[in-house]
């Protein structure tokens, strides 16, 4: 184990150092957020986002609230967004929730195109940034893919006028992977396309057609040179441009999706209507745009603004699938280089690690959040109904092996599937130090395959969602909670995942949530909430920043479990007799808020074994305790000795597990300290 660390720290080192170099030409006027340098030091996946859309693209609230969904998209697929715009006269690389903010509500905000930047930066002025000065900031920082709505191009009469937008002659000067619904319709497409080519600028559909989108419409009526299938591909084709060091561009143009195209008729006619009023005004230059969209939106009655939303929003998903891909590639490539490099010339010891068989202890069990709470809920005496997928295969079939005391009718097997399969490698300590993760199944547990639950979804008293799921599955649970006015519990798996129900109103739906601080705060920061920049260590300051994280969450749900780890877990919710109201709400009627603080119980190092399920352990028997009708200290104590038993197993869900192995009243091995009671204003 010690020589896996000293191979991480190895890589690290290495990643940083090209980092660097990467912005060794960088300057005061360019501040990169340090979540985006940490993220490109440790070559994880980053897509750079534009701010026009802040400040020029749409009406206050729509503007903010996009721009948040469009962030909060990128983490959910395992992505750093950096959102670039200009404040007081310096380039933002990466945008703080109060700088979003503070673009979204600036006056008179100005739009940045390359040949503004050094006007704007010598007065001190803000603005948002187009796609050309975008592509230049995200490029310095070493941003490799960006995402917006569509790019410029040759304006109507362009032959005549001139009028040819910045972005295509950045596109032919600035290597770096755009990732666009294609060209608006209101530009010349055709002499576009014609100028990209001219600029050396490789274009690529991305999808199972060639056509070349036009913004709200699928079709434009002309031909991409070519396509690219998946996200794979499209990373392989930019890897090879980038790679050969052309100094141009590589246009990812995303259809828009089909659920939203059928309204992209309806809007083709408004659109051309306005381009003749805005002719007939003499509206021209950059004013153009914004006057047409303006238009558009008020005859659609609002429709172009809800498409131009859906498309942005997929834009945001595809290029940061696409950014995912990218990275991996590139990081599969380098790890192969250097193990062949290594392998060849180095004589340290520390590198003979790569390609050898290192000592260690092999052990194979079943996991997963949604399987851990409901093993831990049956083990306890419930019978819940899990609703998951695997795949046809070995693993599926140790699986159901393995879970036979667990309800698993609703575990669907599919024949063209790999059961999901998580490898790791745990340290001396019990901490994971290495994880690949094969996850792809979840995508099949969508909407359609969960609504022939509905009716045992009606009846239920409590309905558990992990963060693994599609945000639509999440969305329609969400709604069906809604209709039939169930409790929902949302157990966010990992500080990407948490945001999902909060990218919409779904959240206000839930009754729990059981995160830690990390996946507290991505909840608060996907809201647009503040959120502190450094994690607490001060067990004081944990509980205070926890106790305020919970608060405006609490406006719609009903309690918060939060996971501190080796300090304890804060319950946040209703205030009932001296304690927080567990059970589930019977009404919507507001009470008095208040926090309950639990210590962890003592777990040596010595004794640890694994952390992978002591949180699913934790949050299944406080569920099996409120099914249960059991008061709220019982429900905690009870998942405070499951989650120790967690710890002290190979397993996830200890097999020792029993009602009787955590009941609080029979184990008195175990002093329980009074916990602590906060009222929250």
């Amino acid at each position: 184990m010690r020589l896996l660390r000293r191979a991480s720290a190895l890589l690290l080192r290495r990643g940083i150092a090209l980092y660097q170099t990467r912005l060794c030409q960088n300057d005061s006027l360019f501040r990169v957020h340090p979540s985006v340098s940490q993220a490109l030091a440790e070559n994880k996946p980053v897509v750079a986002l534009e701010s026009t859309i802040i400040t020029h693209g749409m009406p206050y609230p729509h503007n903010l609230s996009t721009a948040r969904e469009v962030e909060a998209i990128v983490r959910a697929e395992g992505a750093t967004p950096a959102t670039v715009g200009v404040i007081n006269g310096e380039v933002y690389v990466g945008l703080s929730p109060e700088e979003l903010n503070h673009l979204a509500h600036c006056e008179s905000p100005l739009k940045v195109s390359r040949r503004d930047l050094p006007y704007v930066i010598s007065k001190g002025l803000s603005g948002g940034t187009t796609v050309s000065a975008t592509m230049i900031a995200a490029h310095r920082a070493g941003i490799p893919v960006f995402v917006t709505g569509g790019i410029g191009g040759v304006h109507r009469d362009g032959e005549n006028s001139l009028d040819i937008s910045a972005d295509l002659t950045e596109l032919g000067r600035t290597p770096i992977a755009v990732v666009s619904a294609g060209v608006k319709s209101i530009l010349d497409i055709g002499r576009t396309l014609e100028f990209l080519e001219t600029q050396g600028v490789c274009v690529a559909t991305y999808g199972a057609s060639k056509n070349f989108p036009a913004f709200f419409s699928p079709q434009s009526g002309f031909i991409s040179p070519y396509q690219v299938c998946n996200p794979k591909e499209a990373a392989k084709l930019i890897e090879s441009t980038l790679s050969l060091g052309l100094q141009s561009s590589v246009l990812i143009a995303v259809p828009v999706p089909e659920e939203h195209a059928a309204v992209g008729k309806e809007i083709e006619e408004a659109i051309q209507t306005a381009v003749t009023e805005a002719g007939a005004k003499g509206i021209t230059g950059r004013d153009v745009t914004p006057f047409i969209l303006q238009k558009v939106n008020e005859m659609t009655k609002g429709k172009s603004l809800q498409a131009n939303i859906a498309l942005i929003h997929n834009n945001a998903k595809v290029g940061s699938q696409i950014a995912c891909a990218l990275s991996k590639h590139s990081n599969e490539r380098r790890t192969r280089g250097d193990t062949h490099h290594h392998e060849k010339h180095s004589s340290d010891s520390e590198s003979d690690i790569f390609g050898q068989t290192n000592p260690g202890s092999v052990c194979q069990s079943f996991g997963g959040v949604g399987r851990n709470i409901a093993d831990s809920m049956s083990r306890l005496g419930c019978r819940p109904l899990l609703i998951s997928a695997t795949g046809a295969d070995s693993h599926s079939d140790a699986v159901f092996n393995h879970c036979k005391h667990m309800n698993t009718s609703g575990v669907a097997r599919l024949k063209e599937q790999s059961t999901a399969t998580y490898c790791v490698v745990i340290s001396e300590s019990g901490e994971l130090s290495l994880g690949l993760g094969d996850m792809d199944i979840h995508e099949t547990i969508t909407e359609e395959f969960v609504s022939q639950f509905e009716e045992q979804f009606s009846s239920a008293t409590l309905v558990c969602l992990d963060g693994n799921i599609p945000v639509s599955t999440i969305n329609y649970v969400c709604s069906i909670a809604a209709k039939y006015n169930i409790n929902i519990w949302f157990e966010p798996t990992d500080s990407e995942k948490a945001c999902k129900p909060f990218l919409s109103d779904a959240w206000k739906s839930l009754s729990y949530t059981s995160p830690n601080l990390a996946e507290l705060v991505t909840m608060n920061r996907t809201l647009g909430l503040p959120t502190p920049e450094v994690m607490p260590s001060c067990p004081d300051e944990v509980l205070r920043v926890a106790v305020a994280l919970s608060r405006p969450l609490l406006e719609h749900l009903h309690c918060l479990v939060v996971t501190l780890g080796a300090n304890g877990v804060l319950l946040c919710g209703e205030h009932e007799a001296g304690s927080v109201n567990l059970q589930p709400r019977k009404q919507n009627k507001r009470k008095h808020l208040c926090a309950l603080h639990y210590p962890a119980l003592t777990v040596t190092e010595e004794e640890t074994v694994n952390v992978s399920g002591a949180g699913d352990s934790l949050a299944g028997a406080i569920m099996a305790g409120i099914l249960k009708h059991q008061d709220t200290d019982s429900c905690v104590r009870t998942g405070l000795l499951a989650a120790r038993l967690s710890l002290l197993s190979p397993h996830p869900i200890a097999p020792t597990l029993t009602s009787g192995s955590v009941d609080p009243n029979k184990i008195h091995t175990h002093s329980w300290p009074k916990p602590t009671f906060m009222w929250i204003d």
